[in-house]
């Protein structure tokens, strides 16, 4: 087992919300997650749907970095600084949702975590 391999990121992508969860692979236990529905992000979500009732996509990239950074938060204060991502699992996703999420991986490794394998990633 490598060194990365203790802590697994993943991404849960809807319309809806987008989720980060941290777990240990061999367990699958989660040790650290955070998403766009939590209560920081009600208000600006109950004002985007006043404002277009229509709108299907209630996060943005500006959401997806601040779900980064309390994430990244998260994992520092359990004593995480290192996670690795399935680079094949987040380049399956459509371009469009890569766009989005991109600066939620910026936004985690600024703030202090390192994510193996996001290098390989290349966002459109």
């Amino acid at each position: 087992m490598d060194r990365f391999s203790r802590h697994l990121l993943r991404l849960v992508i809807s319309c809806r919300k987008l989720s980060a969860e941290v777990s240990v692979p061999q367990t699958e236990a989660i040790v650290a997650m955070a998403t766009s529905s939590e209560p920081e992000f009600a208000l600006p979500q109950r004002a985007l749907l006043a404002r277009n009732p229509s709108k299907k996509i209630l996060w943005n990239p500006e959401t997806a970095a601040r779900v980064g950074e309390i994430l990244a938060q998260r994992l520092l204060a359990i004593g995480v600084d290192e996670v690795s991502v399935d680079h094949g699992e987040e380049l399956a996703r459509p371009p469009h949702w890569r766009r989005s999420v991109s600066p939620f991986f910026e936004s985690v490794q600024r703030s202090g975590v390192r994510i193996e394998g996001a290098e390989k990633l290349r966002w459109p």
